[in-house]
């Protein structure tokens, strides 16, 4: 059966740079309509209102089209990530994550004993019971992608205790909320910013991690963090293409008739 993770990981393997969209309207369409565009879906639980119900719909999209879905979660405690996992998900990215041991414990939740602490009760992703048994939790722990942003001072300051906690696949680069943790709100350009960002990707890349980062549809700051050193980036979401359309096909139309 094709698995979409495992080419995801495959390709990231190969050094090949991939590229996917913010999902934070909650009609499925959305993510039908995107899918076939890019490389995987960034389902946004954290800066949208999307319900489980919504983001059910979601990764049935990802199901349909073969594209890994990645869940921004709410939160790194348990009950945001259980039911996420559970419904499908094939990847979590936890946010706003402060210290190895928060870490620690988002990766546990992320795996079956004996590896984590993940309780059982996986119906979509065992084919509704269909698949399950001992073969199902191997391959769900190899398979589940788990990653965490770096997006906060302490986990700056942690970055090599968190980069080497097994069974953490990549860290992933929130660049605007580190600035505004660093006092300087927006300024990803600034020195002290940036020397954050190297120290992040510099650490994850030498713990044989992947490294991602968040960030607006900006093409010019995108081949940025490539050369930095990022492998996969979430470029904006399906909101923002609708209205930054709209608005360069507005203006373009009243600039011909003036």
């Amino acid at each position: 059966m094709f698995d979409p993770v495992a080419l995801f990981r495959r390709r990231l393997a190969q050094g090949q740079v991939l590229t996917g969209p913010g999902i934070y309207l909650t009609d499925p369409q959305s993510s039908e309509a995107l899918a076939d565009s890019f490389d995987f879906l960034w389902l946004d639980m954290e800066h949208s209102p999307m319900s489980m119900e919504a983001l059910r719909g979601h990764l049935l999209v990802a199901r349909s089209r073969q594209k890994p879905a990645l869940v921004r979660v709410g939160g790194s405690d348990t009950p945001f990530i259980k039911p996420v996992l559970d419904a499908g998900a094939h990847g979590i990215v936890a946010p706003q994550v402060r210290s190895a041991e928060e870490v620690r414990r988002v990766v546990a939740d992320c795996r079956y004993p004996p590896l984590g602490r993940r309780g059982f009760g996986p119906l979509i992703p065992t084919n509704y019971g269909r698949n399950g048994g001992p073969d199902y939790v191997e391959r769900a722990n190899a398979q589940l992608f788990v990653s965490v942003m770096i997006e906060t001072a302490e986990a700056v300051e942690a970055i090599d205790q968190i980069a080497a906690i097994p069974g953490l696949d990549s860290v992933v680069l929130g660049p605007w909320d580190l600035s505004g943790s660093l006092g300087l709100l927006g300024q990803v350009d600034h020195p002290e910013v940036v020397a954050a960002l190297e120290k992040v990707i510099a650490s994850a890349r030498a713990a044989g991690l992947s490294v991602g980062s968040g960030m607006p549809a900006d093409p010019e700051f995108a081949v940025l963090q490539v050369r930095r050193g990022v492998q996969w980036l979430q470029l904006g979401g399906d909101c923002g293409y609708l209205v930054a359309f709209a608005e360069l096909l507005n203006r373009q139309i009243h600039q011909r008739l003036t």
